[in-house]
């Protein structure tokens, strides 16, 4: 697929002014210090920000609501395309398609909003301080799990198309012939970019262990170090609820035939507690250690798919101020 075309800037506004009422968009808008995903208006087209790392929100939300009646039919939903979705959070997708697409067990609404969903990656042009998606083998640019990436440079926007959903869309909604295909020539200047800023994360980052390495390290950890690392958490959940990968889920049974899932945390106290009370992870300690074994040695022994994929949201988000980046480099000293 991979066919390189370009649009300008004031251009692709326009398209997406044109698109608006047959689409929910969603784009990162810059509001205070604060990068999110907000439903895109004609008033608001020209604030969306463009191959920045990262909007707080990760994707995951869009398809496994914090809170949901799955025994109740849904309503047809509105096509809805997603920007600005960087590399990262790409790569966590592929980890929920392997989880919530796998026959036999497929999850209907999941599927429903992955096909109702076109998804537009963005190249990163710089870095946030604790962005660590290159080792776990992750570029800074989408490859994978999306329909189109986009790069803006010079006030011209490069699409790359990487499915047949993508083609479909641009060919369906272009009626303006805006876009124009490219050489591999003239996306160079992609090319640099990628290149400067990939070389950029390795230096940052040349001292993190792998996935693998980082597995090894943390089954044969000793107890005073998740003793150390455990002492400030306060069970607050803030790292799984804001991981792309963390999909663990109640299902609550309610009158009138309601079947509720919501999101869970391994963090949370009474997470793992079953009949009579027993509670394998009842000490913070155990549940601390337990969310590390599952992203980097359970999750990758049963799927194909990193289980971090180095957004850095967990560091930024962690109440008591614990970076599993130092953890690690503890490990290897």
């Amino acid at each position: 697929m991979s066919k390189n075309y370009l649009i300008s800037k004031a251009n692709w506004d326009q398209y997406l002014y044109d698109i608006i009422t047959e689409y929910d968009i969603y784009a990162p808008l810059l509001t205070d210090e604060n990068q999110d995903y907000q439903i895109i208006q004609k008033e608001n087209v020209n604030r969306i920000v463009y191959n920045t790392p990262k909007p707080t929100t990760p994707l995951k939300t869009f398809f496994l609501p914090v809170k949901e009646n799955v025994a109740l039919e849904k309503e047809q939903l509105k096509s809805r395309i997603i920007m600005g979705i960087p590399s990262c959070d790409l790569a966590g997708l592929g980890i929920l398609d392997e989880i919530y697409l796998a026959e036999p067990y497929i999850d209907i609404y999941y599927k429903k909003r992955r096909d109702n969903t076109i998804l537009i990656g963005t190249d990163c042009f710089s870095l946030s301080e604790h962005c660590h998606c290159n080792t776990y083998g992750i570029n800074p640019y989408p490859e994978k799990h999306h329909d189109i990436s986009l790069a803006l440079v010079d006030e011209e926007l490069y699409l790359t198309i990487q499915s047949e959903k993508g083609e479909a869309f641009l060919k369906k909604t272009d009626h303006n012939g805006f876009t124009r295909e490219i050489s591999d020539k003239e996306f160079e200047k992609v090319l640099e970019k990628r290149k400067n800023i990939k070389a950029q994360l390795e230096n940052k980052n040349k001292h993190l262990p792998d996935c693998l390495k980082t597995g090894e390290l943390l089954k044969n950890a000793k107890d005073s170090i998740w003793e150390k690392y455990a002492k400030t958490c306060v069970s607050c959940g803030a790292c799984a609820a804001i991981c792309p990968t963390c999909t663990c889920f109640l299902l609550i049974d309610r009158p009138g035939f309601e079947k509720v899932r919501q999101l869970d945390a391994c963090q949370y106290p009474a997470f793992e507690r079953v009949a009579a009370g027993e509670d394998p992870l009842v000490k913070r300690l155990i549940r601390f250690r337990n969310r590390y074994l599952c992203k980097y040695v359970w999750k990758p022994e049963k799927f194909e798919s990193v289980a971090c994929t180095g957004c850095g949201r967990c560091i930024e988000a962690c109440i008591g101020n614990i970076n599993k980046n130092e953890l690690f480099l503890e490990l290897t000293a």
